[in-house]
């Protein structure tokens, strides 16, 4: 009998599809690239999530991120993720926690959880995701910079320490070195990031720092790729 999965189960087998039922993977930020993992898994056949997310949907996200319309402005990412999440899957579960992930954050992951997904801005916060992974013995994939990027053919996904010209990556090294940290799997862009004309900053006057490019092509495929990597693990 056909399903939802039918096509799906034909390359990963019901084996395969029983996996991915079963896993339950916490995305930790629901923008441009983040939004689009919870996407590709979905559709792949994952059920269980774990979304953590402090931000609103808001006009300036609709040039990339796939939960952003006219309709959910203003709406908690988490919310308005989840719902897409239950309306393509109505078996899911979704657990959902609307807040800025800190050090000091309360306890979000433990041993149910399968694989972390890092789609964070904050060093301090994508440190500390990978912190708590390794303590649990948790997978986990982290995002560095797609702000500034046009190419998205030049992803890579690789060793934390074998990345290069990527700024974020830059420091991400060092403060993972610093904490003894050995490895950890990123994706990353070789792109040297484009200097963003300076007039077109001036989105909001409340902002004080440089505000980063985005199209709707680069962190999207950078998210995709993330899930696919995601699901090979737990299928492998």
């Amino acid at each position: 009998m056909q399903n939802q999965f039918s096509r799906t189960e034909i390359l990963i087998g019901k084996d395969g599809i029983d996996k991915l039922q079963n896993a339950k993977i916490a995305i930790f930020g629901i923008g441009g690239v983040g939004s689009y993992v919870v996407e590709g898994l979905v559709r792949a056949g994952v059920e269980n999530f774990i979304l953590v997310d402090n931000d609103e949907v808001s006009l300036t996200n609709l040039n990339r991120q796939i939960i952003a319309t006219r309709k959910t402005i203003g709406h908690p990412k988490v919310e308005v993720e989840k719902e897409r999440i239950l309306e393509i899957n109505p078996n899911s579960k979704v657990e959902v926690y609307q807040e800025f992930f800190m050090p000091d954050s309360k306890k979000i992951l433990d041993n149910t959880v399968t694989y972390v997904v890092d789609s964070v801005d904050t060093v301090t916060a994508k440190i500390e995701l990978v912190v708590r992974a390794n303590e649990l013995n948790i997978p986990i994939i982290s995002s560095m910079g797609t702000g500034n990027k046009l190419d998205p053919t030049k992803f890579e996904v690789t060793d934390i320490y074998s990345t290069s010209v990527c700024p974020l990556a830059k420091v991400m090294r060092k403060e993972l070195k610093a904490r003894n940290i050995e490895k950890l799997k990123v994706i990353y862009s070789k792109e040297e990031p484009i200097k963003p004309d300076k007039t077109l900053l001036e989105i909001d006057n409340t902002i004080k720092k440089q505000v980063p490019g985005s199209i709707s092509f680069v962190p999207s495929v950078a998210g995709l790729i993330i899930a696919g990597e995601v699901i090979k693990d737990i299928i492998k």
